[in-house]
């Protein structure tokens, strides 16, 4: 065999190290069955985070048994009655752990029953709704949500009716010291868009829309 010269040899060590291939064989990451299982896993839990409440409107489907699925209201008890599993308690539950809980109940009747559980209509536990009374178009209650606010809860309720007093609104927050009232002017809000009345709101709050004096 020929030998190669010196310099050679060492220019062709440099050619390899630096081919494409090599470069994108060394950048390449491999995700691991346990970071996508964790990945999911977490998916999964953001998903199940909502939590059932009064008012709530269920729809729960047993498959390969439609005589047993409804769509049911829960209770102001917190309770749900589908067939075969009356009196289910539905409040506090997320709606996976309510349909295993139904599940359970169901295999007394049905061999391996599969039951999913989705919230058709949402209204949330009573300490994590807002409430609007008072002169509203639509007076009710209202999940909460992160970061909401006044004009968030205004727009739900389709405004102010033509006999409210917007600008004597108030919200009413119970705190650690007590009940806390906190003036807000949706008449400026809502009409002259003065921004600095669009206040957060917070689970529980009740936001009270007296009527106009005449």
């Amino acid at each position: 065999m020929t030998d190669l010269h010196p310099a050679c040899f060492l220019a062709l060590v440099l050619l390899t190290a630096c081919s494409p291939g090599v470069a994108s064989r060394d950048r390449t990451t491999v995700t691991s069955p346990v970071e996508k299982s964790a990945t999911t896993a977490a998916l999964s839990d953001e998903k199940e985070s909502y939590i059932i409440g009064a008012g709530d409107q269920l729809q729960v489907f047993v498959y390969d048994a439609p005589q047993l699925s409804s769509e049911v209201p829960v209770r102001p008890d917190g309770r749900i009655s589908t067939p075969l599993a009356p009196e289910m308690v539905a409040a506090g539950k997320t709606p996976g752990t309510l349909a295993q809980d139904i599940s359970e109940r169901l295999k007394e009747y049905v061999k391996d029953p599969n039951v999913t559980v989705i919230v058709r209509t949402f209204v949330g536990p009573f300490n994590r709704q807002v409430r609007v009374i008072g002169e509203a178009t639509q007076p009710q209650a209202i999940p909460y949500r992160d970061h909401m606010t006044v004009l968030d809860t205004m727009i739900m309720v389709k405004g102010l009716t033509r006999f409210a007093a917007g600008n004597r609104a108030f919200i009413l927050r119970n705190t650690t010291q007590g009940q806390e009232h906190i003036p807000v002017r949706l008449a400026d809000l809502l009409k002259d868009g003065d921004i600095g009345q669009n206040v957060e709101v917070q689970p529980g709050d009740t936001l009270v829309i007296p009527q106009t004096w005449f």
